[in-house]
């Protein structure tokens, strides 16, 4: 009985490796990327899309000169997401944005690919 509980360790500890070999190549695969917005010195400003299940208090923004220019990084899956800033509780597009897209709210998504 012994020896064939340890080959069942051995075959569970195996068995996990895969799992743990695709965990580190997907988080391999995320690329850190920059959002950044103007906004007044002193609003709070976060950051809401598909990457976050449009939380509007999930990824605050931070303006670290005080200049009005927010920025907050996230890392990110290639794919193609939809986001927008929430300054003061105001959803804004981002204007420096190329690609937008119309929501069920009428009104529009940025949009960014990441590769």
């Amino acid at each position: 009985m012994k020896i064939k509980s340890k080959k069942t360790k051995v075959e569970t500890v195996v068995a996990q490796k895969p799992a743990k070999r695709a965990a580190k190549a997907s988080a391999a695969a995320e690329k850190k990327v920059t959002f950044t917005v103007r906004a007044e010195p002193g609003k709070t400003v976060y950051l809401a899309g598909t990457f976050n299940q449009w939380d509007a208090s999930g990824k605050k923004m931070a303006d670290k000169k005080g200049d009005g220019v927010y920025t907050a990084s996230v890392k990110l899956a290639p794919g193609r997401y939809e986001y927008k800033f929430v300054v003061d509780g105001i959803w804004c597009a981002d204007p420096e944005c190329a690609d937008w897209v119309q929501n069920d709210q009428g009104t529009t998504n940025s949009v960014i690919t990441v590769e």
